[in-house]
């Protein structure tokens, strides 16, 4: 039997295994919060590779994602996970008994995980987005769940830091898009919404060259546009929590909005050159945060008696 700590150290080495897109910010998050995280990420993780898998047909893929449904409503149910079956990871049981553990010690809504497996769902059998709208809906499930789930597990629960935090998290997902989007295209996905583009008449198949032509380009500059004020919106929750937190949410910020300055340092074209974030950003994150956090200082300097 596998005890909980096992579990959570399971999940962890899964956190550890996989690079993300935005990883600056992972030693930031507090101690005490990141088991909990680890088993947040894990669960998603399994679930996104479901979805991604190319070696399997796409009904096999729903019948994993299914499954680990199954699984997330029996461990918030207080059922003990069942072995691992084919295509599912061999630490399934150690993720779902971490995650049950997490689930009940803050309160954590299933309903959270529920949209997390739908967009992984769409991801099987949705390959394109009419408009912009649609496009949202998706990140609303794919992306915005988590950031909940971390403002939850810090013990914040309010309105208003659930929209801004939504508003950071369908950026960060954007972005992705936008860096990626020749990526995708050649495994058949494209995000771009599909009026936008008939609107300045591009052709699909220029995705699956080496640089993208003009029209396309101002394409992406005006999906970048749209990301950046998603960003600009949900900033004010960097400066509203505590703590660590307070620092891995500005470095995950800092870290969207580096990714889409460089598209813009590419001319919106990254199929010629593919933003990304590296060792050589380091410096600049470091010098940014410290910035920020002199600022927070400032307030309680004592002003200076004028003569």
């Amino acid at each position: 039997m596998v005890d909980l700590q096992e579990a959570y150290a399971s999940c962890a080495r899964d956190a550890r295994v996989h690079y993300e897109n935005f990883p600056v910010a992972s030693l930031l998050i507090p101690r005490a919060m990141r088991h909990h995280v680890a088993a947040v990420y894990a669960f998603a993780r399994a679930a996104d590779d479901f979805a991604d898998e190319g070696g399997l047909a796409a009904p096999q893929r729903l019948r994993l994602l299914d499954g680990w449904l199954e699984r997330l409503r029996g461990a918030a149910s207080g059922a003990a996970p069942a072995p691992a079956v084919a295509g599912e990871p061999g630490n399934a049981p150690q993720i779902f008994i971490a995650l049950a553990a997490t689930i009940r010690e803050h309160a954590l809504p299933v309903s959270l995980f529920e949209d997390l497996l739908s967009a992984f769902r769409q991801d099987v059998i949705t390959t394109r987005y009419a408009g912009w709208e649609d496009l949202l809906d998706y990140c609303r499930r794919s992306a915005n769940p988590v950031g909940r789930l971390v403002l939850r597990i810090a013990g914040y629960r309010d309105s208003q830091l659930d929209r801004q935090s939504d508003a950071i998290c369908t950026a960060l997902q954007l972005t992705n898009f936008w860096q990626d989007v020749g990526i995708d295209a050649a495994r058949g996905r494209i995000y771009v919404p599909v009026r936008d583009m008939d609107r300045d008449g591009v052709l699909e198949e220029a995705l699956t060259g080496e640089a993208l032509p003009s029209p396309w380009r101002r394409v992406i500059e005006e999906m970048a546009a749209r990301t950046r004020a998603l960003f600009a919106a949900g900033r004010p929750l960097c400066d509203t929590v505590h703590g660590r937190l307070r620092h891995e949410l500005r470095a995950t910020w800092l870290g969207g909005m580096r990714i889409l300055d460089k598209l813009e340092a590419a001319q919106f074209d990254p199929l010629a050159r593919r933003p990304r974030l590296g060792a050589a950003d380091l410096p600049w994150f470091a010098g940014r945060l410290a910035l920020s956090t002199l600022n927070d200082l400032r307030p309680h300097f004592p002003r200076r008696a004028r003569v």
